[in-house]
């Protein structure tokens, strides 16, 4: 439980905004789809999971 209320960073954030604005849009305009978008954002601002520290990048091939 430590875990979900420490290292707060820019990124955790800025997923939280997303996942607020996403849970107001589909209220708004009755579309469900973007309730599960935000729960998406949500899970990923709580838990901290995601993109960490370039590994999404793609790796660069190299020619033999």
């Amino acid at each position: 439980m430590k875990n979900l209320f420490s290292n707060w960073h820019f990124m955790r954030y800025f997923r939280l905004a997303i996942a607020l604005f996403m849970f107001y849009t589909a209220y708004e305009n009755r579309e469900w789809l973007f309730g599960v978008f935000g729960l998406f954002f949500l899970l990923q601002a709580i838990f901290n999971f995601g993109c960490n520290n370039n590994q999404c990048s793609i790796p660069n091939k190299t020619r033999r």
